[in-house]
């Protein structure tokens, strides 16, 4: 068997090897940043939803405000017509 045939079979035994490590590490790498990008996106969507909670949380305290004065308006008005009867 001539030295180069040799040589040859023994490069591509052994670049299967590295060929299959390099494609484990190139798909780990790749499925650490898509989950890197998973978690940002849901990092982002739980600011979303804790501003949106504070938004809803003002607007619920402004309507409280605004039913207790209706209250205290209705109140007055069957006050008033409590004593016109």
């Amino acid at each position: 068997m001539s030295p180069s045939i040799y040589l040859l079979t023994l490069l591509l035994f052994f670049g299967t090897f590295v060929l299959i490590f390099g494609f484990k590490y190139f798909s780990a790498a790749v499925a650490a940043r898509a989950k890197l990008e998973t978690e940002a996106g849901y990092r982002a969507l739980a600011e979303r939803a804790i501003a949106a909670q504070a938004e809803t949380r003002a607007a619920l305290a402004a309507l409280t405000g605004d039913m207790a004065k209706l209250a205290a308006s209705l109140a007055a008005v069957e006050r008033i017509l409590r004593e016109v009867e």
